[in-house]
């Protein structure tokens, strides 16, 4: 069995993080935010919110990745810091919902985008009905697009890594020249009044507020939810203990800028109500429209199709090393620790996370779980930054390294625990069906422990 080889360059692991963070979200959910808090200045604060939590939480990683520069990232610091039982639900829960479930929207949002473009991969267009049940040449050819990017990802780290570097820097410029437009071309004195002034942003601190700033929330951190993949890859890249920490830096701080740049674009082209109605939540298509006319919608669905693809690149390059790290830890299937002797990749694991996201593009259901993945997601960060100080007690030999000061985890967990919380009261018809995807996890741990022991006697 190879291992894994180190190859991968800190230019390289920025793209990662930013080409991993960056997809079709930002261009669609301002327009749910807008409509659920009512006010251009709670969508600019909820923005920033969720730009504070991403990066108070990269910060805090990057003390992680230099304490704990292990190839598996979260995983492994779940498993150094707490125990092997943690870290598998997690990696458990990763499979099954985190990772695979953004996937499966991410590609579906790709094969919806070009379908701007395409008409023939409208969802409309049905191939097959079974009662409720209808399969869309859209979900057929998101799976194509599985597959072809998890074959790209099978050919070695470089085929994977060059993708995923000329997506970032397309959709990166892309973003940017979007922002230079809006400057330029959109800003309007008449829109930014109306969409800032007083009467338009009454806002009163209660209850109701907490709920609305709580759950228009999910949308904007799904946009950024995955920072975290570049650690998963931690054993390819060179000096990971430097590299992965500034890897995370840059990369959060260069999408969190563009994502508050691009949204007051939004707000000082487009009055808020045509955000709150932009056809299909697509608001850069609404502002663009405004800006150059219907002859900009095709330039800003290929867009947005980049931007998912680069997304799906980063994240089935990067979830597939964790599969396979539990496969070495004995706790998954053993083959998924198979590394093929030419390409150095994990094979079999890209291909098994394949067949799950093409079961979930099928299944169907690939909306609702966004819900579960933030709620699941924003558990698992807060337990991991959480173990910040335990690990430093466990491992006092870093005490000369990387330190966060104590108020960026300690916020975290506050911010963290504040969005569990909303989302435990006000829906719990995600949270709970989410809550019971991860529990699964324990006696499917107990299963493969009582496995290993009886292989071993």
């Amino acid at each position: 069995m190879s291992e894994l080889k180190r190859t991968l360059s800190l230019k390289d692991a920025i793209s990662i993080v930013a080409g991993s963070m960056i997809g079709s979200g930002i261009f669609i959910v301002s327009s749910h935010i807008a409509r659920d808090v009512n006010s251009s200045v709670l969508l600019i604060f909820v923005w920033i919110l969720a730009g504070l939590i991403t990066f108070l939480g990269a910060l805090s990683y990057g003390e992680l990745s230099s304490a704990i520069p292990d190839e598996g990232g979260q995983y492994v610091y779940l498993k150094k810091i707490f125990s092997e039982k943690i870290a598998f639900i997690y990696g458990w829960t990763l499979f099954l919902v985190i990772q695979t479930g953004t996937l499966a929207a991410v590609n579906i949002a790709f094969a919806k985008f070009l379908g701007l473009i395409f008409p023939y991969l409208s969802s409309s267009n049905i191939i097959f009905s079974f009662g409720q049940y209808h399969l869309s040449f859209q979900q057929i050819f998101a799976i194509f697009t599985v597959l072809t990017i998890t074959y790209i990802n099978s050919r070695g780290i470089k085929a994977g890594v060059l993708t995923q570097n000329i997506f970032t820097l397309t959709k990166v410029l892309s973003i940017v020249l979007i922002i230079v437009c809006g400057i330029c071309f959109g800003a309007n004195f008449d829109v930014i009044r109306e969409n800032f002034s007083l009467s338009n942003n009454h806002f009163i601190f209660n209850i109701n507020s907490i709920k609305l700033i709580g759950m228009s929330i999910v949308g904007a951190l799904f946009s950024s939810i995955t920072w975290n993949n570049v650690t998963f890859i931690t054993s390819e890249i060179k000096k990971p203990e430097k590299n992965i920490k500034k890897a995370l830096l840059i990369g959060t701080g260069l999408v969190i800028s563009l994502y508050f740049l691009l949204n007051m674009i939004y707000l000082t082209t487009l009055p808020l109500d045509l955000i709150k109605t932009s056809p299909e939540d697509i608001v850069v298509a609404q502002l663009m429209l405004k800006i150059f006319g219907k002859k900009a919608l095709y330039i800003i669905a290929l867009i947005i199709a980049i931007s998912a693809f680069g997304c799906a690149n980063g994240m089935i390059l990067t979830g597939s090393r964790i599969y396979y790290k539990m496969a070495k830890d004995k706790v998954f299937f053993r083959s998924l620790a198979y590394i093929e002797r030419h390409t150095r990749v994990p094979q079999n694991s890209l291909w098994l996370q394949c067949f799950w996201i093409c079961v979930l593009i099928l299944w169907g259901n690939y909306a609702q779980l966004l819900d579960y993945v933030i709620y699941s997601s924003v558990i698992f960060y807060a337990l991991t930054i959480g173990g910040i100080y335990r690990m430093r007690k466990l491992y006092p030999e870093n005490k000369g390294g990387y330190k966060v000061p104590d108020f960026v985890p300690v916020l975290f967990i506050i911010l963290a625990s504040f969005i569990i919380i909303s989302l435990t009261i006000f829906k719990p018809g995600y949270t709970v069906p989410g809550l019971v995807i991860t529990l699964l996890g324990f006696p499917v741990y107990e299963f493969w422990r009582r496995k290993n022991k009886n292989g071993n006697k």
